[in-house]
Order: C-alpha cells, then sequence, then structure tokens
C-alpha cells in the first residue's frame, strides 16, 4: 500500500473542495467560480514565500491553496 504525502492529499483536498465548491453553484444559482489568472499566480507565489517576507499573513499552505486554484491556472475559460 502506497502512503501519500501531505502536500499531495492536501492538493487533492483542495481540488475537491474547488469541485464541490463549483457544482453547488452551478446546481442551486447557475452560476461558476472563475479567478482571473493573474491573480491565481498571485496567490500561489503569495502562498509559497516565507513567513518572514509576507506582506500580509496568508492562512493557507501553499498545497491547498495549488489544489484549489489549479484548473484557474489550467484551463482558460471566456468570461461569457
Amino acid at each position: 500500500m502506497q502512503m501519500f504525502s501531505t502536500f499531495t492529499l492536501l492538493t487533492l483536498g483542495g481540488t475537491a473542495f474547488r469541485m464541490a465548491l463549483n457544482w453547488g453553484l452551478k446546481t442551486h444559482t447557475n452560476h461558476s467560480l472563475n479567478i482571473p489568472q493573474i491573480l491565481a499566480g498571485g496567490l500561489i507565489v503569495l502562498a509559497g514565500l516565507p513567513e518572514l517576507i509576507k506582506p500580509f499573513p496568508y492562512p493557507l499552505p501553499l498545497s491547498f491553496t495549488l489544489g484549489f486554484l489549479l484548473p484557474d491556472l489550467l484551463l482558460r475559460r471566456n468570461p461569457a
């Protein structure tokens, strides 16, 4: 039996949370959560910075942030 690292599990958890949130929004309000790629990239950089040089405290770990924002970085959607 293979064990997964904490980074992998948090990334999968962030992706699952994003998928569930999008599904809930789509079924109840017919909207979808879209974050611009530049903002997604900035949040990933902010999550990856060491605590000493962060401009403000960011509570989520890099792996969860990466999993949550991965669809926005990989897929390009039209705003219409």
